[in-house]
C-alpha cells in the first residue's frame, strides 16, 4: 500500500520554482519519496514516475493507493491507469484528513523539521524545497520504534544505511553579481 498527499508549502517559490510536493509513502517500511512540483496538475506524471522506480527496484507491484479527496487524485487519466495497472483505490472521506493520516502526519513531520533546518541554517523561504528534500533523506535513514528501531531504508533495501554522507545543513554560497 502507498500513502500519497500533496503538499503546498507556502506561496514562496523554491529555487527550481516548485510551489508543491507530492509525497508517497510505503505502508510497510514508511520509507518516503517526494517530488517537488510547480502545478497540482504534474501528479499523474510524478505517480507515474514513482511507480516506474518502485516495481522495477522490488519487481513487485503497487496494490493499494490512499489518498484524500483532492482532485488531482481523481482526473480520468489517473482513473483509467489505476484501473489498467490494477490499483485498488482507496480515499478518505471529505474534510477527515485523519483517515489519510500516514501520509498527513509524514508532511508535518517534513515540514516542521524543514523550517527548524531553514532557521537554524539562517536560510530564507526560498531554500524550503532543498530543506525538505534533505529532511526526507534523514527521515528515511533516523531510526523509528514502529521498525523495531530500525530505518525505513533499512526496511525498504535491507540495507544500513551509511553515516557517511550526512552532514550539516548549512553551507557558503557565492552569488556572482555582474559589473
Amino acid at each position: 500500500m502507498i500513502h500519497s498527499d500533496v503538499f503546498g508549502l507556502v506561496p514562496v517559490l523554491s529555487l527550481g520554482k516548485s510551489v508543491y510536493y507530492v509525497s508517497f509513502i510505503d505502508d510497510f517500511s514508511r520509507n518516503t519519496w517526494i517530488y517537488f512540483l510547480r502545478n497540482k496538475s504534474e501528479v499523474f506524471d510524478k505517480f507515474k514516475e514513482f511507480k516506474a522506480l518502485v516495481e522495477n527496484q522490488t519487481k513487485k507491484k503497487i496494490k493499494v493507493f490512499r489518498t484524500d479527496n483532492g482532485g488531482e487524485f481523481f482526473r480520468n487519466e489517473f482513473e483509467e491507469f489505476y484501473k489498467k495497472c490494477g490499483i485498488a483505490r482507496q480515499k478518505s472521506t471529505p474534510y477527515t484528513p485523519q483517515q489519510n493520516g500516514v501520509a498527513e502526519r509524514m508532511n508535518t513531520t517534513l515540514i516542521e523539521k524543514s523550517r527548524g533546518m531553514l532557521s537554524g541554517a539562517g536560510l530564507g523561504q526560498e531554500f524550503w524545497a532543498e530543506a525538505v528534500g534533505t529532511t526526507c533523506y534523514l527521515v528515511n535513514r533516523s531510526p523509528s520504534l514502529v521498525l523495531g528501531d530500525k530505518t525505513p531504508h533499512e526496511v525498504w533495501s535491507g540495507k544500513k544505511p551509511s553515516p557517511q554522507r550526512l552532514g550539516v545543513f548549512d553551507f557558503d554560497a557565492y552569488v556572482h553579481v555582474p559589473k
